[in-house]
């Protein structure tokens, strides 16, 4: 890679940004906060094993000890008990967000068998951006050799935007492939 994503941020997104929304000052230009990984793990009902094979995945994609999400009240029709864990989440900041967003646009996203792009509307009233994946093979850490059943996951990229524009707009200039309708 030619420069990292913090340094297209600063060098090519903030410029556009600044020149298309005439923002005063560089500090006003969206940026991005924080990356949240997620996966719920339901089936972890049934099958205990599931929860510590999705928070050994996450860490290895991470570099981050995950946090494994429970359940805040029973629901039987799910067979799920109060405090049971049903999720697993990671949430990434500052270089970590960055190295896992590059791995994400330049090595994860290619990889996806007929891939034309994520999807434009995404995005909440809030300038954040979720994408959800059906496989995490993609990723080169998961071997997949090693996978029993392939899961997806959710990826939420939260921004400084105000509007869904703004946070189009950034997410585009740092490389996000959004699919051309």
């Amino acid at each position: 890679m030619a420069f990292s994503l913090k340094e297209k941020y600063k060098k090519e997104a903030v410029p556009v940004l600044v020149s298309k929304y005439s923002y005063k000052s560089s500090m006003q230009v969206p940026r991005l906060v924080k990356v949240v990984i997620n996966r719920g793990i339901g089936e972890a009902v049934s099958n205990s094993k599931v929860v510590e094979y999705t928070a050994e995945q996450f860490a290895a994609l991470t570099g981050q000890k995950p946090l494994l999400t429970k359940s805040k009240k029973s629901i039987s029709n799910f067979k799920i008990r109060e405090g049971q864990i049903i999720g697993c989440k990671v949430t990434l900041r500052s270089k970590k967000m960055y190295d896992f967003l590059t791995k994400l646009i330049k090595v994860a996203l290619p990889k996806i068998r007929d891939f034309r792009g994520v999807p434009k509307h995404s995005f909440d009233d809030f300038g954040n951006y979720t994408l959800g994946l059906k496989d995490d093979t993609v990723f080169p850490e998961i071997p997949f050799e090693k996978v029993d059943k392939v899961r997806g996951l959710d990826i939420t990229i939260v921004t400084t935007a105000k509007t869904k524009e703004e946070a189009y707009d950034l997410l585009e200039t740092l490389g996000m492939p959004f699919r051309k309708n």
